[in-house]
């Protein structure tokens, strides 16, 4: 079992954790959400992944004579696929409302926003 996969997606989210915290503009900040988001994508392959494992569909082969990797896995990187998609789409709606009705995206020119 090899640990690049989860270095790899240690890597991602530590970027893209940079890029929200330093971000000085919001398109940035989603973008940067998106590479957090993208980390879990590898993780969740990494988890599910098995040496020489081949597709779960048992048609071609009897049950239990080559290993097979877990559907589970990769219907729920499916899902964070959507989801992710999904809620990029929304901020980024949410930043153009919010650059038509300030004129800008910068957050610290953001003053009505604080409390």
């Amino acid at each position: 079992m090899s640990v690049l996969p989860y270095l790899v997606a240690g890597w991602l989210f530590l970027v893209g954790c940079w890029g929200m915290a330093t971000s000085r503009n919001l398109i940035h900040a989603v973008g940067s959400l998106a590479v957090c988001q993208a980390s879990t994508y590898v993780l969740l392959l990494a988890v599910g992944y098995r040496r020489g494992g081949t597709a779960p569909v048992y048609s071609d082969i009897r049950p239990g004579s080559r290993p097979v990797v877990d559907p589970v896995v990769q219907a729920l990187t499916l899902t964070d696929v959507v989801v992710g998609a999904t809620v990029t789409a929304l901020l980024l709606a949410l930043v153009v409302q919010v650059s038509k009705r300030h004129g800008t995206v910068d957050p610290d020119e953001l003053r009505e926003l604080r409390g």
